[in-house]
């Protein structure tokens, strides 16, 4: 072999050592760059990933704001869209830089979707306060008619209830005295052939004048009633009660005396008596009296 072959092979060997050397040194900087890459894109589909999945949490969140079902079915839908696309994305590879863009992309539509069902659902929650606050002012308004009917109702009664007190008779000086068969005065029950029951309707112009019957009661002091009759019945606080003399009488609105009489058929024991007076179904007097042996 010559000098010459001799160095030609050398400068040969060096140049293809050189260029093993520099395709060498370009391979390993294309990997360390498509590592890179694929790190990149590998962070870029984590990203991706976690925005998909705060995503479907708004969904969710303003699912439960929602009355409207029109509205909610949407929601719902597009929900399931990003529910679907969060699956796609974990099994894209991270290498599939397309897909992933495309995936980007989506998400920014999913995002405007989102935009407008927000503002829907802002135009809507303003409308429900307008109108519970509308409902509240006609809720308030109804309480106060309703506290003002209320308060004219009592005030009607506490009138009806003072016209009733001051139309109401009253019976005065009431005197039960016994009489003989001479119409003499006694205190004793042996000598007495009737009660006189006396007393006078005072004056009242606000009473109806007219004709009254006016009923007297004489009650026993064992609390029982003289009656002639167990017929003999009038009404006093939504019952019927016995009675023991009735008499009308033509009440003009002034004083009048009354004069009523019970004629003594049954044997009276001595002690004290009452008598009630009722007149218009009210009880307008009572008085005391007794009676000796």
């Amino acid at each position: 072999m010559t000098k010459k072959s001799k160095i030609i092979i050398g400068v040969s060997s060096v140049f293809a050592s050189l260029l093993v050397i520099g395709l060498s040194i370009a391979l390993l900087k294309n990997n360390r760059q498509i590592e890179e890459m694929t790190q990149q894109y590998e962070i870029e589909k984590e990203q991706l990933a976690d925005e998909y999945s705060q995503l479907a949490i708004q969904y969710e969140g303003y699912q439960l704001n929602v009355n409207n079902d029109s509205l909610l079915d949407k929601l719902e839908n597009e929900r399931l869209k990003v529910q679907r696309l969060v699956e796609e994305l974990k099994t894209t590879k991270a290498t599939n830089a397309k897909r992933i863009n495309e995936l980007k992309k989506e998400l920014g539509v999913v995002r405007t979707v989102l935009r407008s069902y927000i503002e829907q659902v802002d135009s809507l929650n303003q409308e429900n306060a307008r109108l519970q606050k509308k409902n509240e002012e006609v809720t308030r308004k109804y309480q106060e008619v309703a506290r003002s009917a209320t308060a004219l109702k009592t005030q009607k009664e506490v009138l009806e209830r003072q016209v009733t007190l001051a139309s109401k008779l009253d019976a005065v000086g009431i005197s039960t005295e016994g009489l003989t068969k001479r119409n003499k005065s006694t205190d004793k029950i042996s000598r007495a052939e009737m009660l006189k029951v006396s007393f006078t309707l005072s004056k009242n112009i606000t009473a109806e004048v007219g004709e009254k019957d006016i009923f007297v009661r004489i009650v026993r002091p064992d609390e029982e009633v003289l009656i002639k009759d167990r017929n003999n019945l009038f009404r006093f606080e939504d019952r019927e009660i016995n009675y023991s003399v009735k008499k009308m009488v033509e009440y003009t609105g002034d004083e009048q005396p009354v004069i009523m009489y019970w004629n003594i058929e049954e044997f009276l024991s001595p002690g004290m008596y009452r008598v009630d007076i009722f007149a218009d179904g009210n009880l307008i007097g009572k008085k005391d009296f007794k009676l000796d042996k």
